[in-house]
């Protein structure tokens, strides 16, 4: 695909996710989400049972803390020393590290407290955006577009989008489930994140496209 074509795209999709999280956002300050939040937790919870309580407890457990961070230690020092690609290190590292600094400021900015009724697990902290779902699209995001770069088959990268998706949509999803965050909270996630994954991106690429041509020049 033309670099310019992936450029534009890539600018396109930050900027509709950002918007999408502004109306998320808007629409969550001024509690006129409620109904959504209602119906797809009562869809969600409705599928309550033990071994899926189990699953759910699983995801939540690996998208945040230390699972998060052993895994992106485990990415840094392959991208570094077996990879020795710098540039992906810095990229990988910028967005994780960004993510969680921009979760932390926009929980602080809206301050919603987390839904108390029928709670699962444990849980501290303001609820939107939910951090579990932004670490995961962000990470998982990021991972699938430096492994994207690697895999030439079409087989190996159908299953490479195959396993985030389904890695960052089981994240999300289980925090609904636990009881620990609203549907919105989840969704604003993954929009703030989608947002700062693909705004990355763009600055990424046009940093090697801007390398390349002063390399011919």
């Amino acid at each position: 695909m033309n670099l310019k074509v992936q450029l534009t795209r890539a600018f396109f999709i930050s900027l509709l996710s950002a918007i999408g999280f502004g109306i998320v956002a808007l629409l969550v300050s001024d509690q006129k989400i409620n109904q959504f939040d209602s119906v797809i937790t009562s869809l969600v919870q409705g599928r309550e049972a033990p071994a899926l309580t189990n699953i759910m407890r699983f995801f939540t457990f690996i998208g945040g803390g230390i699972p998060v961070v052993v895994l992106t230690i485990i990415v840094l020092f392959f991208l570094y020393q077996v990879l020795h690609h710098r540039r992906e290190l810095i990229l990988f590292a910028s967005v994780v590290v960004g993510s969680a600094l921009l979760n932390e400021t926009l929980k602080v900015i809206f301050h919603r407290a987390r839904p108390t009724l029928h709670r699962i697990v444990n849980a501290n902290g303001f609820s939107f955006p939910s951090g579990h779902s932004m670490a995961a699209f962000s990470l998982y995001g990021i991972l699938a577009y430096l492994l994207w770069r690697h895999i030439s088959t079409p087989v190996g990268r159908g299953l490479l989008i195959i396993i985030s998706i389904t890695m960052i949509t089981a994240i999300g999803v289980s925090r609904i489930y636990l009881g620990v965050h609203y549907p919105s909270d989840v969704l604003g996630g993954f929009l703030a994140s989608g947002s700062w994954l693909t705004v990355s991106i763009w600055f990424y690429q046009r940093y090697l496209e801007k390398r390349k041509t002063e390399g011919f020049s």
